[in-house]
């Protein structure tokens, strides 16, 4: 998979801030998406504490790694799947996580089936793409091109 490639996307999707700011989900968070955990140094800051870019780099950076160790544990297969998927799924999984990514059974399924467009009409009826809709809509046309 190239990693680098995913990092470009998700630095466009997720944007980057160099200070705390609280999420959709009112979660305390920074640098590229990051979700601010009891682990980190920035855990119970204020929001609006700045971060530097060496932080927002290091986060990340853990993050990319995190996410693909997840990816290849809810797909088997991870490594056998197109790259373009693997972009995919890799995408979703940072902005998801695994909890949430892994309930989405029939997506999974498809992709086990590599069935790229049911793929995408599972994602997009989803609450995922209520909340991300451009997004959302961005990656399931990727998807459905495999």
């Amino acid at each position: 998979m190239d990693t680098e490639k995913l990092r470009d996307q998700l630095k466009i999707d997720e944007g980057c801030v160099n200070s705390i700011y609280l999420d959709h989900l009112n979660l305390p968070t920074c640098a590229i998406g990051h979700l601010i955990t009891e682990w980190d140094e920035e855990y119970g800051k204020p929001v609006g504490t700045t971060i530097s870019d060496d932080r927002v780099n290091e986060l990340f950076d853990k993050d990319v790694q995190v996410t693909i160790e997840e990816c290849k544990i809810l797909f088997d297969d991870f490594d056998e799947l197109p790259e373009e998927a693997q972009q995919i799924i890799g995408n979703l999984m940072f902005n998801m996580g695994r909890p949430r990514l892994s309930k989405f059974v029939k997506f999974r399924e498809a992709v086990k089936n590599r069935d790229w467009i049911e793929a995408g009409n599972q994602l997009k009826d989803s609450r995922y793409y209520q909340q991300v809709t451009a997004r959302a809509d961005r990656l399931i046309a990727r998807l459905q091109a495999i």
